[in-house]
């Protein structure tokens, strides 16, 4: 029975924040314990994109540790258990899944989102108990604080759902080139050096447009500067490797060997 290994968990983390458990647990508190919410979670991120499923199998259950020890906290403040989280999550996926667990129709994985949205519009709605009203509300609200590329990608999809968006993939690549455009009409009023509020915005919406094109070509932006900026380690590994193999630092070097090296590393990374 797969529950009795969660309640093993759950039995587990008891112990470890009980009277003869571990001193270190039972000090943990919501503000110690997010930083370490979010290396997990970015482990799983990594587990998942390395490709080792065994890999994923211990970042999960370390995020998964995580969730427990959270809930645990609460329930130590007298605010909640594991048990509710669960109920809680349970009931709102049969809620937003009216096509699975009710009579609801849909055609397409293009109108489960799109309903997905009203749902979650209409639970806010009932949430604000009449103080807000439905229609005031913003179909971007719930974007929660994360890494402004993910924001980025979270916003305009939702935006999408409702029809806002471009028709072609064609039209995005044209404001790529105009915000390039802008970026480089900002750079001839002021020198780089001067970097002022004009450059930073045009650089913000130069980065918005580029997420918009991964968005359009359903690629998730996040996923792929991950593996870009794997790729980028990698090479540049290779060029401090190249360089100690010959008995030089980086200070004895020049830019055009680097290069040279970077090109190297191109062929076989």
């Amino acid at each position: 029975m797969k529950g009795g290994k969660f309640a093993e968990l759950v039995a587990l983390v008891d112990r470890l924040r009980g009277p003869e458990g571990c001193p270190w647990d039972r000090e943990q508190t919501f503000d110690t314990l997010k930083p370490m919410l979010l290396e997990e979670a970015y482990e799983v991120l990594e587990a998942l994109d390395s490709g080792t499923r065994q890999e994923l199998c211990r970042e999960l259950g370390d995020l998964l540790f995580q969730i427990v020890f959270l809930a645990k906290v609460a329930e130590s403040e007298g605010e909640f258990q594991i048990d509710d989280v669960v109920e809680e999550i349970v009931a709102k996926m049969i809620r937003r899944h009216p096509h699975v667990f009710s009579q609801a129709k849909v055609s397409s994985s293009a109108e489960v989102l799109k309903n997905w949205e009203i749902i979650k519009q209409e639970e806010r709605a009932e949430g604000s108990q009449g103080l807000v009203k439905s229609s005031t509300r913003s179909i971007l609200e719930g974007v929660p604080t994360m890494p402004a590329l993910l924001a980025a990608h979270k916003l305009t999809s939702k935006a999408a759902r409702v029809g806002f968006d471009w028709s072609h993939l064609d039209e995005i690549v044209l404001k790529l080139q105009e915000e390039i455009e802008e970026l480089r009409e900002a750079l001839e009023l002021k020198p780089p050096e001067s970097f002022d509020s004009k450059i930073e915005q045009e650089v913000g919406d130069l980065l918005f447009v580029a997420v918009n094109i991964a968005r359009f070509l359903k690629i998730d932006p996040e996923t792929a500067l991950r593996k870009t900026n794997r790729k980028f380690a990698q090479r540049f590994q290779y060029i401090e490797s190249s360089l100690r193999k010959a008995g030089k630092h980086f200070g004895d070097s020049n830019i055009e060997e680097m290069e040279g090296l970077w090109q190297e590393a191109k062929k076989v990374i």
